[in-house]
């Protein structure tokens, strides 16, 4: 063992990780002991905890409810056919064990509500938000922010992607700021009625990945104040700037939201001001 308790194997799995200048032993270990939780094991989970278990992150929770089906095959690479029928968590995690022996998985097999939020997030350094509907979206954000822990969001519709990231802090902006309120229920289609490209969610949870890698180690710029826009028809991104938002019910100047219980997480996610 090395004084930074890595032992040959793991000198060896992470050697590509060790000899960078931003990384090191110092910050593999620091992976190593790290605990992420992944809201969803869907299209933007799967590839985010293929490559944060890949990383040598030591503790990865899996909060998912859905059992795979052979619609999810074509987008969620963790999966595969002969899982059809089983809960996502369950081979999400044989998966995960049969890539890095390392890391540890803790299986959630619940929906996330407002009653056992944060109960999840206490357990957790870091949140990367795989979720498919507004409702867990502003769960999240409402709940990470309120107790100061960082996450990384991501969406996909068809061509188009978009991912940002919540810093925690108290001077930052949330994902309230950016978006105050979900849009009316039926304005915005999801994949299952209009479809997504199936590769599509493989980019934008490699780069959730990428950023929850890059705050556990305390390197680089997170994506804190900028929304990146991604489209794959054109294979353009665009970086949309935003602001914290001194009107905002959760991190603004005069909250209004001081629990995940004053919200009603239906509908438009809104709260009477």
């Amino acid at each position: 063992m090395t004084d930074l308790n890595l032992d040959p194997a793991q000198l060896d799995r992470y050697s590509r990780h060790v000899i960078m200048d931003d990384v090191g032993p110092e910050g593999q270990r620091d992976l190593l002991d790290a605990a992420v939780l992944v809201i969803g094991a869907g299209g933007l989970g799967s590839p985010a905890i293929q490559y944060l278990a890949a990383a040598g992150v030591g503790r990865i929770g899996i909060a998912d409810d859905d059992a795979v089906e052979r619609s999810n095959l074509q987008r969620q690479v963790i999966h595969g056919d002969a899982d059809v029928g089983r809960p996502k968590v369950d081979s999400a995690t044989e998966f995960v064990a049969q890539l890095n022996p390392d890391v540890d998985v803790e299986t959630h097999e619940t929906r996330v509500t407002s009653e056992n939020i944060d109960a999840l997030l206490a357990e957790y350094d870091l949140v990367v938000d795989g979720s498919d509907n507004f409702r867990t979206r502003y769960l999240v954000n409402d709940a990470c922010t309120l107790a100061g822990v960082p996450f990384t969001h991501g969406a996909v519709f068809q061509f188009e992607g978009q991912i940002t990231t919540f810093s925690g802090d108290d001077a930052a902006p949330c994902y309230r700021c950016l978006f105050p309120e979900a849009p009316p229920a039926g304005t915005v289609p999801d994949c299952e009625t209009t479809g997504v490209l199936g590769v599509l969610p493989g980019t934008v949870g490699c780069l959730q990945a990428t950023e929850a890698v890059k705050l556990l180690l305390g390197r680089g710029d997170p994506l804190e104040g900028r929304l990146v826009v991604y489209d794959a028809m054109d294979m353009s991104f665009e970086t949309v700037e935003f602001e914290k938002n001194p009107d905002c019910p959760v991190c603004g100047d005069e909250p209004a939201i001081a629990s995940v219980a004053d919200v009603e997480y239906a509908e438009r996610c809104a709260i009477e001001r």
